[in-house]
């Protein structure tokens, strides 16, 4: 059983603990409300890109792996496919090869990913299934990202990305993505997690859209 992230950092409080329930309320009701009318609104861009994965190779549209998110919940994101049928059995074998430290893992040229899955990374289209996480409640429209890791990976300062719902988009997308180590990564959650308020999360939400459309970090 997920052990609280609360626990292991008694000297800060939950951003939950000290945000008045009315503003939790009302970012719940912003990610509800955004992703539905965003889900709208890209529906013609997935149904592309959803063809382009089909016509690209063989294997499902969608990729579900399950992430370690809110309080250590386990859950299934959604991705499009962007990799060959079987590469997640490749990912031990590719160890050395990874470019990044701490629980993240890319590789700038991965041999895995899809040519249509190339371009779906490049803008973060793959992502866009998440919004149906949100919907579930699973993510946030704005948090940090959910890892592929258990919940007893997380340890020390790291537990207490878990006192927020993980989301589609952060501090950490809006500021390098895949070009930052691990320890700048989990410095900018970390600041989300102390510091978050609606205002911060429109503010990225602002900036998304310019990272995306730059590409920076993006493989």
């Amino acid at each position: 059983m997920p052990v609280s992230a609360a626990k292991t950092a008694p000297h800060r409080p939950a951003p939950g603990g000290r945000a008045h329930v009315g503003v939790r309320a009302a970012k719940r009701f912003i990610d509800c409300a955004g992703a539905a009318v965003l889900l709208l609104f890209v529906a013609p861009v997935l149904i592309a890109a959803a063809v382009a994965v089909k016509l690209d190779s063989p294997g499902p549209l969608l990729f579900r792996q399950r992430r370690t998110g809110w309080r250590g919940k386990e859950f299934h994101v959604l991705k499009l496919r962007t990799m060959h049928v079987g590469s997640e059995r490749l990912r031990v074998a590719m160890e050395e090869s990874n470019e990044a430290d701490g629980h993240l893992f890319k590789i700038r040229e991965d041999p895995r990913v899809t040519t249509a899955g190339r371009w779906l990374r490049r803008y973060s289209l793959d992502e866009l299934p998440q919004l149906v996480n949100v919907l579930r409640g699973q993510m946030s429209l704005v948090g940090p990202r959910p890892l592929p890791v258990v919940d007893s990976a997380f340890t020390g300062e790291a537990r207490r990305r878990l006192l927020v719902r993980p989301g589609i988009t952060g501090l950490w997308q809006v500021s390098g993505r895949s070009d930052l180590a691990w320890e700048d990564a989990l410095r900018l959650d970390l600041e989300y997690v102390d510091t978050w308020s609606i205002r911060l999360d429109l503010a990225i939400l602002c900036r998304t859209l310019p990272a995306v459309l730059r590409g920076d970090g993006a493989y």
